[in-house]
């Protein structure tokens, strides 16, 4: 299968394993910044394979798990005002919000939806205009062109009972804000493919020379991660700080110039508030005015206080890359995908869940 078999190729992952090995002659950090690429990395033993020198930190690209409390509580909310259907991403029903998740409230007799595309739900919409829908609209750059197309549709087909609550961020900000973090021990990146499949690769430049920093496009197969290492290592060994593009199959410098007009005519960027991170500014996307109507924070007037985090979630380090999901006291004790203390725990995309499901750590504490 094209571009697919070829990039799950074991011998290869191993030369370019054993490349790394003789390449790296001192410690490097090096940090994933897609939660796809850090399943990835666990579920296939990739991280076994790697030198000690070389170790690799997860970063905050699990939308799911950046969605502060109180997008949360905005949702539950939502999914339990009258005459409401809350459609939304299977991932985020689990999410726990300051008092309970969706999930819950759909135990509890909510009409919450999950929907594989936010069409689905402008689909639903016109199918009962009695009710009101609003379509939970969380992801990176990835999601967003799906999500600025479904009010398009709505606007277009004359659908007024259609709605989203906008949770969209974006990954340079948040590299940015990684990288400019006290704690940071950093030498490289790995970027998030799909991003900037959409995206283009042009804000990653200024980022590389701005912190002296390697980066490297990346796929999410164990070929591209085995590959986007050893291009990260060998610049990190030159002492170069460069943009490469290892995803070039699928990435083009300029991205999908369609889904960039879509969302540049839909949204507008903002500043917005990152789960066990804080606010880092212009990294997410809200409604253009054009398109209030369709906005489910004015249309509902919703209005939801920010509520702390568990103090015995250390999420925030994990997703900064200062901690891995094993240094957590509450890893696999207190804390697992059936009663998470933080997102990372239920996310298909979170690090503390990929250790959880794949790794041996939570073997050894269960021992």
């Amino acid at each position: 299968m094209k571009y697919l078999s070829e990039y799950r190729d074991a011998e290869l992952v191993a030369q370019y394993m054993e490349e790394i090995h003789r390449t790296a002659t001192r410690p490097w950090t090096i940090m994933e910044v897609c939660g796809g690429q850090t399943h990835s990395l666990v579920k296939n033993g990739l991280l076994q394979m790697l030198p000690d020198k070389v170790r690799m930190v997860h970063g905050p690209g699990c939308p799911v798990c950046v969605t502060p409390l109180y997008q949360i509580d905005k949702a539950v909310y939502l999914a339990e005002h009258e005459g409401v259907i809350l459609c939304s991403y299977g991932d985020m029903l689990r999410v726990p919000g300051s008092k309970h998740s969706l999930l819950e409230s759909k135990a509890a007799g909510a009409d919450v939806r999950i929907l594989y595309s936010p069409l689905e739900a402008v689909k639903i919409a016109q199918e009962n205009p009695g009710k009101e829908v609003v379509f939970f609209a969380v992801g990176f750059e990835t999601t967003a062109p799906a999500n600025a197309l479904s009010v398009l549709h709505a606007q277009r087909a004359g659908v007024q009972n259609y709605s989203i609550l906008t949770s969209h961020v974006l990954v340079p900000p948040a590299m940015e804000a990684v990288m400019n973090d006290d704690e940071s021990n950093i030498q490289g990146f790995l970027a998030a493919g799909h991003v900037c499949s959409i995206m283009g690769i042009d804000e990653y430049y200024p980022l590389a020379e701005q912190f002296q920093t390697p980066i490297v496009v990346t796929g999410f197969e164990p070929v591209d991660l085995a590959q986007g290492i050893l291009m990260v290592v060998r610049q990190l060994e030159k002492g170069e700080h460069k943009l490469e593009n290892q995803y070039s199959r699928v990435v083009r410098p300029d991205g999908n110039l369609e889904a960039r007009k879509v969302l540049e005519q839909v949204f507008e960027t903002s500043d917005r508030e990152w789960r066990g991170i804080g606010n880092i500014p212009m990294s997410g996307y809200e409604l253009r005015p054009a398109f209030s109507a369709f906005d489910a924070n004015i249309k509902f007037k919703v209005n939801i206080e920010k509520v702390p985090e568990s103090a015995e979630c250390i999420a925030g380090q994990v997703l900064k890359g200062i901690k891995k999901p094993q240094e957590c006291p509450q890893f696999g004790k207190k804390c697992k995908p059936q009663s998470p203390l933080g997102a990372p725990m239920v996310s298909s995309e979170g690090a503390c869940a990929a250790y959880y499901h794949f790794s041996q750590v939570i073997e050894e504490i269960e021992a």
